[in-house]
């Protein structure tokens, strides 16, 4: 079977497209969410992977638990994936809708990941660094792990910063056995 993310890639294309045609991306974000979250209940899940229970029973069920929370392109959308069997890649097209509105919100999710809290000063300024280096607006999330030693790990889209002072020493230890 094919990979998930190859699977999932013209849906999302199409869903970005058909939000770009309506000018609501935040909407058909949301929807596609809501429904991946849907999906993604273990009861749910279970029904997608049984071949007893229909694809318009699937239907159903996650537009009536979606209620009014999809436009009516929204619920196509949702028929589309059933009748095609692609219930099961949601979640990789909610992931790769994100990507293709964070390139046209020319936007970039940034995660930092240091050994001690950061203050709110040098997370605007590690935001405000990463911006002027990416040209993108920058939405920074942070969090703690302890096992960096010290210092800091930034990932950004395909970038990725080791400034943690294990990662220093795991290259030193890596050049030393070398």
């Amino acid at each position: 079977m094919a990979e998930k993310s190859t699977i999932a890639r013209p849906y999302a294309q199409a869903a970005f497209d058909l939000a770009q045609e309506e000018n609501d991306l935040k909407t058909w974000s949301d929807m596609l969410q809501l429904c991946a979250m849907i999906v993604n209940d273990e009861k749910v899940s279970r029904l997608i992977g049984n071949p007893e229970v229909s694809k318009a029973t699937l239907v159903e069920l996650i537009l009536n638990v979606a209620g009014d929370r999809l436009n009516t392109v929204g619920r196509n959308f949702i028929r589309v994936l059933a009748g095609n069997g692609r219930l099961n890649v949601l979640s990789e097209i909610v992931s790769l809708y994100e990507q293709h509105r964070a390139d046209a919100e020319q936007r970039v999710d940034a995660e930092v990941i240091s050994a001690f809290p950061m203050s709110d000063a040098q997370q605007q300024a590690l935001a405000a660094s990463l911006k002027k280096k990416l040209g993108r607006e920058v939405r920074l999330t942070a969090s703690i792990d302890e096992s960096l030693i010290g210092g800091a790990i930034v990932r950004a889209g395909d970038l990725v910063i080791d400034g943690s002072i294990s990662g220093h020493l795991n290259k030193l230890a890596q050049r030393l056995i070398a």
